[in-house]
């Protein structure tokens, strides 16, 4: 086998970058390490999800999320224009497929930062994206991340504690896993994955 000259690269200039996706359990810190990274490098396109819950104060459509009602939502996945979707208390929340793409096919890092469900959805219809799995240091510390924010009733702790519990048995369906022992240091981590580093 002919080895690849110095300098030159065994892929075609116009391959098109692969779609990363960002899961992990809920609290583990995803959204911190995503903001930490796109504020070092705006040029990482995370994309925006639809949702049907009700904007909270300060959001902007388009901005966050792309808020649709219930109708809009049963539309969008009936013509198959979500990479994926899933419900979260209440609430359903979408990957607009042709952006991704549309960035992808422009030769764009695009990251995604979506829920197990979702990172399965887009595994089995982009069976080249990188899926990588945001791990916590340890059970005791996403317990205390996830009861430590004093937003939630007991109810909705036991729940996301439970959920937690699944979403960490699924570690193994991606191909990596970075552990959030540093927010700088995983943000790193993240960026060497995507070769933007």
């Amino acid at each position: 086998m002919a080895a690849t000259p110095r300098g030159t690269s065994p892929v075609p200039p116009d391959a098109r970058p692969r779609l990363t996706v960002l899961s992990g359990p809920s609290g583990v810190g995803k959204s911190t390490v995503v903001a930490h990274m796109r504020k070092e490098h705006p040029e990482v396109w995370l994309s925006v999800s639809a949702t049907t819950r009700k904007p909270r104060p300060g959001e902007k459509h388009g901005v966050q999320y792309f808020f649709v009602s219930d109708e809009e939502f049963d539309k969008l996945i009936a013509n198959g224009e979500l990479l994926e979707w899933a419900e979260f208390a209440g609430n359903r929340y979408g990957t607009p497929r042709r952006a991704v793409l549309d960035r992808l096919e422009a030769g764009e890092p695009v990251l995604l930062e979506i829920d197990l469900q979702g990172a399965r959805q887009v595994k089995e219809s982009m069976a080249d994206a990188q899926l990588v799995f945001l791990a916590p240091p340890s059970w005791e510390e996403l317990v205390r991340r996830l009861t430590g924010r004093g937003t939630e009733s007991a109810e909705v702790i036991e729940r996301r504690l439970a959920a937690a519990r699944i979403e960490l048995a699924a570690e193994a369906e991606f191909d990596t896993t970075l552990v959030n022992t540093s927010v700088e240091a995983v943000a790193v981590e993240l960026l060497a994955l995507m070769e933007i580093l």
